[in-house]
């Protein structure tokens, strides 16, 4: 549920900023392009934090190298937050970034049906951790 509260948090204040003169947020898309770069900064933040060990827990058993694998997940986060913010890059940097939240979900449901626990907190339930894969899929296609 961070993930999302930073998300709609930092939309709001980018928007706010925006009205007060901050001209790169005076429209949704920029904001929206800033806050889908804030969640993922810290998401990322996690692959290398308190949580790797959680997150490593999360891949599922079929795949190779879990600590690699979150570490490039951690990376490509990062990129993709960079990348979201850019014209240039902004549209590739969504399609990739939404592909990557698609390979990224068995994790979460596994977490969920195995009640794992981030950072010594429940993993969401399989509905809600659905559901906020949805947001979080549409801020960045909406974001590109």
């Amino acid at each position: 549920m961070v993930p999302l509260f930073a998300l709609v948090v930092s939309f709001l204040l980018f928007q706010v900023s925006g009205l007060f003169g901050w001209s790169y947020f005076d429209n949704w898309y920029s904001s929206l392009q800033g806050a889908v770069a804030v969640m993922l900064l810290l998401t990322a933040s996690a692959h290398w934090g308190k949580r790797r060990p959680d997150l490593i827990r999360m891949v599922p058993a079929a795949i190779p190298r879990p600590d690699w694998i979150v570490t490039a997940t951690g990376w490509l986060e990062i990129a993709g937050a960079f990348g979201i913010l850019f014209p240039v890059t902004s549209r590739a940097a969504s399609i990739c970034l939404a592909v990557l939240l698609a390979a990224m979900f068995p994790a979460n449901v596994r977490a969920a049906r195995e009640r794992l626990t981030i950072g010594g907190r429940p993993a969401p339930n399989l509905l809600v951790r659905t559901l906020l894969q949805f947001v979080f899929l549409a801020a960045v296609l909406l974001a590109g």
